[in-house]
């Protein structure tokens, strides 16, 4: 069965303690949701039209997994702390079976 991942890249962040507060609360909600992070940050090169931002990517047995993951009330709490503190590009893709 093809993983599903989470990747993030944030364009912005306008307030680091409403992130912080959500990489608390998210974390949390990962760890229940079965996923595990791959990358956190670190040395980016970006190419063509990339940004080179923080970026996070996260691994999940199965798409669903991420979705589902993405929609339960843990999840969803990080992102009421986070509000609009960051712009980021937030996608869940499938990986190769």
């Amino acid at each position: 069965m093809p993983k599903g991942y989470w990747v993030s890249v944030y364009r912005t962040i306008s307030d680091q303690e409403k992130l912080a507060a959500y990489d608390k609360l998210a974390r949390l909600a990962v760890k229940a949701g079965g996923g595990r992070v791959l990358v956190r940050g670190g040395r980016v090169a970006a190419h063509d039209a990339g940004i080179a931002e923080r970026t996070i990517v996260i691994e999940f047995d199965s798409f669903e997994q991420a979705a589902a993951t993405r929609e339960s009330a843990a999840y969803q709490e990080a992102l009421a702390a986070l509000g609009d503190a960051v712009e980021r590009d937030f996608r869940i893709v499938e990986g190769i079976g």
